[in-house]
């Protein structure tokens, strides 16, 4: 078993529905969706350029998944998440963009912002003691080797090379696309996400995703509002 904690807007947000058709699966109730029209792209096509986040589910990664460390359950877990809710107040990043990092399609800010930084750093961090730490074998699943010394050093300090100051917000549209077709995925995710973007993006809850098995598909254990003052 692994947990992650992810942001995603709640189950009845229209953008969470929108994802839901776009990724051909529901996070909140692990159910798959038919898609719809897939644009430019054979449906099988769309499938397999859209698999890796379907697994995931709808989300934008704060803490990546872990196992819990041999001292810890998960009824602390949810206890901590649930207090750390409590404690942090909701906000908005001003303005989501289709964009790219590297080969993958996702909704990212249109700036950096910092309030976003200081939030994602506090996940971070307020989880940590119920990370087990890495093994050998998943620190070389993230090719350290072609990580900078910044990010090694987060990986070995955080689970995750892509903490702190190398976090870059994003929830994930596609996989890898080739650049052949990355004109063609870019307009198609603009036009099925235009109603979300150049507008605000409301950060006003956390989710507990899990993992049972390595390589099943995580779903949302538990979502807490942010109520902090």
């Amino acid at each position: 078993m692994r947990y992650a904690l992810y942001f995603t807007p709640p189950a009845d947000d229209p953008l969470t529905g929108t994802a839901a058709v776009w990724l051909g699966r529901d996070a909140f109730s692990g159910e798959g969706i038919a898609m719809e029209e897939t644009g430019p792209f054979p449906a099988e096509t769309f499938a397999a350029l859209t698999a890796e986040p379907r697994r995931y589910g709808f989300h934008a990664t704060l803490k990546a998944p872990f196992e819990l460390a041999p001292n810890r359950t998960e009824a602390e877990l949810i206890a901590r998440f649930e207090t750390f809710c409590a404690a942090q107040p909701a906000f908005d990043i001003p303005s989501i963009v289709v964009g790219q990092l590297g080969p993958f399609f996702a909704l990212i800010p249109a700036e950096t912002h910092p309030p976003l930084q200081d939030f994602a750093a506090a996940v971070v961090e307020a989880f940590e003691p119920f990370r087990a730490t890495l093994g050998d074998a998943d620190i070389a699943r993230r090719k350290p080797e072609r990580l900078s010394e910044a990010q090694r050093a987060h990986l070995l300090r955080w689970g995750y090379p892509y903490v702190m100051e190398e976090f870059r917000f994003h929830m994930t549209l596609s996989g890898p696309v080739e650049p052949k077709q990355a004109d063609a995925m870019r307009q198609l995710a603009s036009t099925r996400f235009a109603a979300f973007t150049d507008k605000p993006l409301r950060i006003s809850g956390l989710a507990l995703f899990v993992e049972k098995d390595r390589g099943a598909p995580f779903t949302i254990h538990a979502w807490q509002p942010l109520t902090g003052a």
